[in-house]
């Protein structure tokens, strides 16, 4: 896949994992709080986006890495660690900046606009890396 449909496609994976991301989110709030919940949410999306970036957007990649599936998603959720950090930080911001009842989405869609370079150069660099150079 070509690099310009390989981002969109990424893209469009990430749209799904943003909704995990904020039904997550709004599931586990009331018990684990914004900020707890909020890791949870990450980590349920991330699994989410890892599965069908794995299928649909670096196929190709996926299928010629010398690594399992289970080391690939390993592989991935390291990856994505720079993104969520960037992720994190902007969730948290738009918390202490605002308190209306929107502010928990608008917190992951922002973080999740913030992450989005760092997590396609990490997953198709790092997680996804094939055998041959990509």
């Amino acid at each position: 896949m070509k690099l310009p449909r390989q981002f969109l496609a990424f893209c469009v994976v990430g749209t799904i994992g943003f909704v995990v991301d904020v039904a997550i989110l709004y599931a586990l709030a009331p018990w684990l709080g914004w900020f707890a919940g909020r890791v949870v949410s990450f980590l349920g999306a991330a699994t989410t986006t890892w599965a069908l970036n794995r299928a649909f957007t670096f196929s190709a990649q996926a299928a010629s890495a010398r690594y399992s599936a289970w080391q690939q998603y390993w592989r991935y959720m390291v990856a994505m660690l720079g993104g969520a950090l960037v992720n994190y930080l902007a969730y948290t911001l738009t918390l202490l900046w605002s308190s209306a009842p929107w502010a928990p989405t608008l917190g992951v869609a922002l973080g999740s606009v913030a992450g989005l370079v760092v997590n396609f150069v990490s997953a198709r660099k790092v997680a996804f890396r094939s055998a041959h150079k990509s």
